[in-house]
């Protein structure tokens, strides 16, 4: 295989790990809550605005500042839930789903123009996890810090999913996504379901923010086009599909990258939609979705 294809062929699957963290966030919470949270890219955002701001001001450690700019991401959500998505479900409202669409996508663009406004229109750069380039396979090199997010994001989804289908957390989130009422009656705590999804979507928001931040820099409207992207994921995977999700973003990134080889690099972000039509066209519950029938 010429080194270039190569090249380009573990680009996208690095690249589909990273749309693969920020479309499990949205899966988890369209499959909990029901609501499309348009808010996500600029948790994506956030994350690497907080990991530039732990490493060049603050002067942590990259490794000691991920973490933490994952977890201060996760907090941010569940301040959301609690402050603008929570009362929508607890009072009596009709079409709640709707309303937290609107009020998630006038947060996204609150948190836009806040970061536009306090920082500045600027690139960011926080400081590199790792310096310089490994081999590797024959003569393919990648920055260390590529190699890194890659990694990194496998352990994020593997925990991910260790925690949704071993642990009774997990189970209680999988049982809530089928049946929020059945759930409720059996005893779940539906309320705290909500926000446990939310605090899980925006840590792994903030991850993949912050693990490609280092590569591609940070400023206000970095996070548009991977969660346009995650969208197209989680209904390329099916909707409410956790396992989905993953497989949709792989299948994206390699698309991608095959696709910048054989046709143009310019339409790298035109394959994603191109994609989507043709598996609408086959299979319009996506990859892993179930056929729903109503009566």
């Amino acid at each position: 295989m010429d080194i270039y294809v190569l090249s380009q062929l573990v680009n996208g699957l690095i690249f589909g790990l990273l749309y693969a963290l920020i479309a499990l966030g949205l899966s988890v919470i369209f499959s909990i809550m029901r609501v499309v949270n348009f808010a996500h890219g600029e948790f994506f955002m956030l994350g690497g605005y907080l990991l530039y701001a732990f490493t060049v001001p603050l002067g942590l450690p990259p490794l000691l500042a991920l973490p933490l700019a994952m977890i201060g991401v996760a907090i941010f959500g569940v301040a959301t839930e609690r402050l603008i998505l929570r009362p929508i479900y607890t009072t009596r409202i009709e079409r709640p789903e709707e309303y937290a669409i609107i009020l998630t996508f006038g947060l996204g663009l609150l948190l836009q123009n806040a970061a536009l406004t306090g920082i500045g229109p600027y690139e960011l750069t926080p400081r590199s996890f790792f310096s310089g380039s490994a081999n590797v396979v024959g003569d393919l090199w990648l920055s260390r810090d590529r190699l890194f997010a890659a990694g990194m994001s496998v352990a994020l989804i593997a925990a991910a999913l260790f925690f949704f289908y071993r642990t009774w957390w997990g189970k209680a989130l999988l049982a809530t996504a089928q049946n929020r009422l059945g759930a409720a009656v059996v005893g779940i705590d539906v309320i705290a379901m909500n926000r446990l999804a939310v605090a899980i979507a925006s840590l792994l928001a903030g991850a993949a923010g912050a693990l490609i931040a280092p590569i591609f820099l940070v400023y206000p409207d970095v996070g548009i086009v991977p969660v346009v992207k995650a969208f197209t994921i989680i209904v390329l995977g099916g909707l409410g599909s956790i396992p989905g999700a993953v497989i949709g973003a792989l299948l994206l990134g390699v698309v991608e990258a095959l696709g910048s080889v054989y046709i143009s690099v310019a339409y790298r972000d035109v394959y994603a939609f191109l994609l989507l039509i043709l598996i609408l066209l086959f299979r319009p519950q996506g990859l892993l979705g179930q056929k729903e029938r109503r009566a």
